[in-house]
């Protein structure tokens, strides 16, 4: 991967500063990043999901809206609009020297500034938006307090994340033109929603009218533990690696052959998973016929954490199971269940502390699952609803000798 300094003028004639990363290999898309208010190219989101989809063949150009950063231009005689053009700046200038962009991100502002700006910019096929407002005019609600004296006096010194900001009358009037869902409503462009539910600045309801507002194909992810700026680095690798895992669904020139790729998968059927890297060391996704998921492995061997690992998902499997095979049995037996709890655990023991072991290696694999039931049975209901949990399909198969084939693809 490699970062290139870029520059490119906005229609206004102001210089605006930028890094393309580019990978190593064949380029097969490109995407644009818009940071968010007031932040800069150089925020940790910017940095961590432009670099993740580069490592995936799509380079992506960061760059600062007028008067941030390193371009040129006043900011205090910017808005929202001139924010729209700074991104159809860029997309011109990727389709005059390399290629026409077909994936929009933006982050807070910036999303709201991307999904604004995605009509305009016919080549692009999926948009992102991180912790985004559903309209531009809810930033309206971080200066409130000099609201008024902006409205009198046409200017006022705001403080904005730590530092001062001039905010002029036609910054708040120019809000107010972008205070509508129509736009999003008319998207029609694959669209994917981050956001974090303990985000002060930007509630999460501003994800449920995004959401609501656009039409499928639409996808959410909760940011669980993220802060507005994805402050800490798990959570901003979180959102690169998701983002890198769906994107490839709808931009042109992933095929499966190439290596790396995270092409658009032939319709799978029901039972058949495809595995696919996400990075070269132990991030992966999990395609089947209707969902996608990530696998990883804990930092502590190497891994980035990004998702369970492969004995997780096993564990996962048998649970998942046994609950439902548990809830179809207290249904059609009209028990009174309440909540049904299956938690597993993997070891691996000598044979002599398998009691139900048959005599085989020094050393067997066991997974010991404990079953919660809440609600009114008698001692022998529970009973038998421990029978019935040995029944599920995925317990059988587990227990059952398994044949594994293992064979190159064509």
């Amino acid at each position: 991967m490699v970062s290139k300094k870029a520059v490119f003028q906005n229609k206004d004639g102001d210089l605006l500063s930028g890094l393309l990363e580019i990978p190593d290999h064949q380029t097969k898309s490109y995407a644009i990043f818009a940071h968010c208010f007031t932040c800069s190219k150089n925020s940790r989101a910017a940095g961590f999901v432009a670099r993740a989809l580069a490592q995936l063949g799509i380079a992506v150009l960061r760059f600062d809206f007028t008067g941030l950063g390193n371009s040129s231009g006043e900011f205090s005689n910017t808005n929202f609009s001139s924010n729209i053009q700074d991104l159809i700046a860029a997309a011109e200038f990727l389709e005059a020297k390399f290629s026409a962009p077909s994936l929009l991100i933006g982050h807070s502002l910036g999303g709201a500034a991307v999904l604004a700006a995605a009509q305009q910019i016919q080549s692009v096929k999926a948009v992102v938006t991180i912790a985004a407002p559903a309209t531009a005019s809810h930033v309206k609600g971080l200066f409130v307090e000099s609201h008024q004296e902006i409205m009198e006096n046409n200017t006022a010194c705001v403080q904005l994340g730590g530092r001062s900001f001039t905010i002029k009358k036609q910054f708040v009037e120019d809000l107010e033109k972008y205070n509508s869902l129509e736009h999003i409503q008319k998207l029609n462009k694959a669209l994917l929603i981050f956001h974090s539910p303990l985000d002060s600045v930007v509630s999460i309801d501003e994800a449920a009218r995004i959401y609501s507002a656009a039409r499928h194909p639409k996808s959410f992810v909760s940011l669980d533990r993220a802060d507005h700026l994805l402050s800490r680095s798990e959570d901003a690798h979180y959102v690169a690696t998701v983002l890198s895992a769906w994107a490839g669904q709808y931009l042109d020139g992933f095929n499966t052959e190439d290596p790396g790729s995270v092409a658009t998968e032939p319709t799978l059927k029901e039972g058949t998973v495809i595995v696919k890297e996400i990075d070269q060391k132990f991030t992966r996704e999990i395609i089947t016929a209707n969902h996608r998921l990530i696998s990883d492995e804990p930092v502590r061997v190497g891994g980035a954490d990004q998702g369970v690992n492969p004995y997780e998902l096993l564990l996962a499997a048998l649970g998942s199971c046994t609950s439902m095979t548990l809830r179809m049995y207290a249904n059609h037996k009209k028990i009174d269940v309440q909540a049904i709890e299956v938690m597993l655990q993997h070891s691996r023991v000598h044979t002599d502390d398998c009691a139900a072991c048959e005599e085989q290696e020094a050393l067997v694999d066991k997974i010991t699952r404990t079953i919660r039931l809440t609600g009114q049975l008698d001692d022998q209901q529970r009973s038998r609803m421990l029978e019935i949990a040995n029944r599920c399909p995925v317990h059988k198969t587990l227990e059952n000798q398994i044949y594994i084939e293992t064979r190159q693809a064509d």
